[in-house]
């Protein structure tokens, strides 16, 4: 099989742990790219933060080269940071999201709008984590939104390290909009919001027809739920060695090596630079 393109999450998949790049990733990257394969993060992260790893991979302001941002909630194309599409939330559901979601005060909140991100309550963990990934962002200093109200909303999501906190979180928003939302949790300590029928797989699905690809010409790679979507509508879905229970159940492949460790050079060495 020919694949043609590989849509890949960042933290705990294409990062190493510290948020740094391994260079066997950097090299299969570019190897692939050269011969005319698109290679497209595909993150919870905003676009505007993964610039510094487009420069590493060589596929700053590239034309024809794109990322997926807000889990799913934006498609842009690297040349000028073109935004192709979105799937915000509206502001009033947004609003109620927020509010039901604080359900503790420890508890931190990201609210991301199309080009920008905003905390509320940011925990000593957090801003550690947002530092390591040069995450710029501005601090709230209370829980109140209404000057986003004109703004386009992709996701809210709330941060803590305790498991069975941000199930309560899941719970306590759920209750208060229904299937409003499509929820997901990422790198042990986020639960994230979107507008239903937006993710990862989604949006890889929506690029591909755009390209005029089939969703079997895709590697899907990732580690954590918020990458099932993307893992189970690609034509090849893998989870890396140290992705969570529930993605190994639904991946074709799993790799032999972590984040750590190149597991996304693996994959393209195995499935896509050993056919050119």
């Amino acid at each position: 099989m020919m694949y043609k393109m590989m849509v890949s999450d960042l933290d705990e998949t294409l990062l190493n742990d510290d948020g740094t790049i391994n260079p066997k990733n950097v090299t299969a990257i570019q190897a692939a790219v050269a011969a005319g394969f698109k290679f497209v993060p595909n993150t919870g992260r905003s676009f505007k933060s993964v610039q510094p790893l487009l420069k590493q991979l060589a596929l700053y302001n590239c034309p024809a080269q794109y990322v997926i941002s807000y889990n799913g909630a934006a498609i842009v194309e690297n040349r000028n940071n073109q935004v192709i599409s979105t799937r915000g939330l509206d502001f009033t559901l947004a609003q109620q999201i927020l509010a039901a979601g604080l359900i503790d005060s420890t508890i931190d909140a990201h609210i991301y709008t199309v080009d920008e991100l905003y905390i509320y309550n940011i925990s000593p963990s957090d801003q550690a984590y947002m530092a390591e990934r040069g995450v710029t962002y501005t601090l709230l200093t209370q829980p109140d939104i209404a000057f986003l109200a004109d703004a386009d909303i992709m996701k809210v999501i709330f941060e803590t390290s305790d498991d069975d906190l941000r199930l309560a979180i899941k719970a306590a928003v759920c209750a208060q909009v229904g299937d409003q939302v499509e929820v997901t949790f990422s790198s042990q300590r986020y639960v994230e919001f979107n507008k239903k029928g937006t993710n990862k797989g989604q949006a890889a699905s929506d690029l591909a027809q755009q390209l005029g690809f089939t969703l079997t010409d895709v590697i899907a790679i990732g580690d954590n739920s918020n990458d099932i979507a993307m893992i189970k509508a690609a034509g090849l879905g893998v989870a890396v060695a140290n992705a969570i229970p529930a993605v190994k159940a639904v991946a074709d492949h799993i790799t032999h090596l972590t984040n750590n460790e190149g597991a996304v050079a693996e994959v393209l060495t195995e499935y896509v630079l050993s056919n050119q």
